[in-house]
């Protein structure tokens, strides 16, 4: 009887297989494959992911409208605007899509609390812990399984401003650490933002910085694009984001005083804007909106 010869073998895309007289067997599981393809044909190439689309952050010092309370056609001369994501965009201008991402909106609390109540955060009564000067309920970004799903549900929001047509995205409440009793921290806010960057990006989004000088130092890390800020010049915080951001900085202010300190300090650079605080549509009452 002849002895028996070792059978070689050949390590082919992951796999292991024994050849055979011309033929491969693949080990465990007995499947014969022709001697064309264990003699080295090439396999069809993998196609490739199509590439991410390009983000595109604003222009620094464009004339700016804030219209987050109610779409209407833009003054003469505006270049940017900033809208619900339940409006669409204005038609040839850069459009940043309005995004509550870190609270919830009192119109939609009902269906946080049917849908994913968990995700609302609570105190040690397991009482809602709100911002008490809007009515709305603080998202619970304390972990990161809970920030995981709550960015499945924002990330479908941001995914629905690149669909739209906008350009950039506007998470607010970014500081909602501030109002949660210390139930949240910035380190907290700053991984969820993290996330919404990282899903923003993909959908070709810049994404904003909204207030929250605090987080600054982490813009880079978290991967924000460009800034946000109401009432910096009522806080002399305005110089602080312009050079954060290269001048990327949308102003927004709510009284007579704090527009002309802001627009005196950076006006020249940064796009100002002021604006009635409840950010009413052009037409209605108490409406304001002046630039610099």
């Amino acid at each position: 009887m002849s002895p028996q010869v070792p059978v070689p073998l050949l390590r082919r895309r992951g796999r292991l297989f024994a050849l055979v007289g011309g033929a491969a067997v693949a080990t465990g599981a007995g499947l014969l494959l022709s001697g064309v393809l264990a003699t080295g044909s090439p396999a069809p190439p993998t196609p490739h992911a199509p590439p991410a689309p390009k983000v595109v952050p604003p222009t620094a010092n464009a004339t700016f409208d804030y219209q987050i309370g109610g779409a209407y056609p833009p003054p003469a001369g505006v270049e940017a605007v900033a809208r619900d994501r339940g409006d669409q965009p204005a038609e040839g201008l850069y459009n940043v899509c309005y995004v509550n991402a870190f609270q919830a909106q009192p119109d939609a609390l009902a269906w946080w609390r049917k849908n994913d109540p968990d995700l609302l955060l609570r105190d040690s009564d397991g009482d809602l812990v709100n911002d008490e000067a809007w009515g709305e309920a603080l998202l619970d970004t304390s972990t990161a399984a809970k920030r995981s799903r709550l960015a499945v549900i924002v990330g479908d929001w941001i995914d629905g401003c690149a669909k739209a047509g906008f350009q950039a995205v506007e998470p607010d409440n970014l500081d909602s650490y501030e109002r949660s009793g210390g139930l949240l921290t910035p380190a907290h806010n700053a991984a969820f933002a993290e996330l919404l960057a990282t899903r923003a990006h993909a959908a070709g989004l810049a994404i904003g910085q909204k207030n929250s000088t605090d987080l600054l130092e982490r813009r880079e890390a978290i991967g924000f694009d460009f800034a946000v800020s109401e009432e910096c010049g009522r806080y002399d915080e305005c110089a602080d984001y312009a050079s954060a951001y290269d001048d990327r900085v949308f102003v927004v202010e709510y009284t007579a005083r704090d527009f002309a300190r802001a627009c005196s300090s950076v006006g020249a650079r940064l796009s100002v804007v002021r604006r009635d605080l409840d950010v009413r549509p052009a037409g209605r009452a108490g409406y304001v909106f002046r630039t610099c």
